[in-house]
């Protein structure tokens, strides 16, 4: 590594939080953490050097406490700020308030992530770029009669978006002029309070679709190369709980030419960094549309590491201390498959509702170079109401994508968690599924049409 860093702050929790202090390790960097009160014991806060803590339990008073964390990383003698996903981590002021303060932001530009934080400018940016996407517009007034003229000219099956959103949170659907007022002033509501805008916007619907992205590294003066696809489409309230690569039974023309219109779009916003470019699928002509990009690391990244070799977050760091990307396209090889499998404190009988407690048995499978377990809790952790469910990701990796479900099933098999109600169940119900164990069947409604086979509440 050159010196333009030596100390990097984490500013998060949990796996990823774990997962940046442990190739900060491998590199050779410092490490410093950030908590709450609520997480002075926990695994991330333990993993490294040094820790600081930021505040009540409550995620507005800590973990979204864009002054605190800088005066924490000044406080501490970091150099550099990590954001992790989620949280500050793609909120251009935070961003440009670590610039700011004389502090190395490890990620693309402030502007970047300003352009791709406004979903209406991000999707028009595609189109300039030659990147298909679907039919849409931004609702800029109140008027009930503006959303109906807008809403018409899309087509319904239709979604109403927050503009400033990410993750599949606020999403509506909306299948008829009648539901449209009512789910526009959800989405408005859930935008002021969660991303700080009330913007909306409007896009078509394909209810027969798969959500595929790929994943891309910047050097940030134009040069990018796609790490291949991942398959997205197993989801609840449009936010992801399994996902695969490659993508089964999708054509090898269709691959590529998504990679490329990532690629594409990545390079005319000259990227720095690992970054997604997502993509909605129509299932049936294989027709691929720009939905988002994502401009921090995926929590679903693991995958990709498995298949390709390349550490994507060390990678990160390099790129963020003046490196520049070491690899080409050439480099870069897609070895058998992979899947992942989020388990979630949630009741999926009871809408996926959060669960919390304390977390009184919690066994993995033995993580081996086929089966990888990241994960920010240990047996006796509590699971609070004021953070995302996620206990751990359970990765697979096999010549094929039939072995790489059979280990997944085996280490699906071995997972014991008391003290709170998990997902679990229901990740091993779908993978024995016939609609995803077959190849190409999945699709973003999957939960919905199998909801009975799968004994959803």
């Amino acid at each position: 590594m050159t010196d333009r860093f030596r100390s990097v702050l984490v500013a998060n929790r949990g796996e990823i939080a774990c997962r940046v202090v442990r190739a900060c390790n491998t590199l050779g960097l410092d490490t410093v953490a950030v908590c709450s009160e609520a997480d002075r014991r926990s695994l991330h806060v333990e993993a490294a050097q040094r820790f600081e803590v930021l505040g009540p339990a409550s995620a507005r008073e800590s973990y979204l406490r864009a002054d605190r964390i800088i005066e924490a990383a000044l406080r501490s003698g970091a150099q550099a700020v990590h954001p992790g996903y989620g949280f500050l981590s793609e909120n251009a002021d935070f961003a440009q308030a670590v610039l700011d303060a004389n502090l190395v932001w490890i990620g693309p530009s402030p502007e970047t992530i300003a352009e791709m934080g406004n979903k209406p400018r991000a999707r028009e940016l595609a189109a300039d770029a030659g990147v298909p996407v679907l039919p849409a517009g931004r609702l800029n007034g109140d008027t009930v009669d503006q959303a109906l003229e807008l809403a018409q000219r899309i087509g319904f099956p239709l979604l109403i978006k927050a503009a400033a959103g990410g993750g599949g949170i606020g999403i509506q659907r909306v299948d008829s002029p009648e539901a449209l007022q009512q789910a526009i002033e959800r989405t408005r509501s859930l935008g002021s309070r969660l991303f700080g805008s009330g913007q909306v916007y409007l896009e078509k619907f394909i209810p027969i679709a798969r959500h595929i992205e790929v994943q891309v590294l910047g050097d940030g003066r134009g040069h990018v190369i796609h790490l291949f696809e991942r398959d997205c489409s197993v989801q609840r309230r449009f936010q992801k709980v399994i996902e695969e690569t490659p993508a089964p039974a999708l054509s090898e023309e269709s691959r590529q030419a998504l990679c490329r219109d990532a690629v594409r779009f990545a390079e005319s916003r000259r990227y720095a960094g690992p970054g997604t470019v997502e993509f909605i699928v129509d299932a049936a002509t294989q027709s691929h549309y720009f939905l988002e990009m994502n401009t921090r690391i995926q929590v679903e990244h693991g995958i990709t590491e498995m298949v390709t070799g390349v550490d994507i977050v060390a990678l990160q760091l390099a790129i963020a201390n003046g490196e520049g990307l070491s690899l080409t396209q050439t480099d870069v090889v897609s070895n058998g498959a992979s899947i992942e499998c989020r388990i979630y404190a949630e009741d999926p009988r009871l809408a996926f509702r959060p669960s919390t407690g304390r977390l009184q048995t919690l066994r993995f499978p033995a993580a081996t170079s086929s089966v990888r377990i990241d994960s920010g809790f240990r047996e006796g952790d509590v699971v609070t109401p004021h953070y995302d469910p996620l206990i751990a990701k359970i990765m697979t990796h096999a010549d094929d994508r039939r072995h790489c479900l059979r280990l997944m099933e085996q280490a699906l098999g071995e997972v014991v968690i008391e003290g709170v109600k998990t997902n679990v169940d229901l990740l091993r119900r779908t993978i024995h599924h016939q609609a995803f164990t077959v190849p190409g069947r999945v699709h973003t409604g999957f939960f919905v049409e199998h909801a009975r086979d799968l004994a959803l509440g």
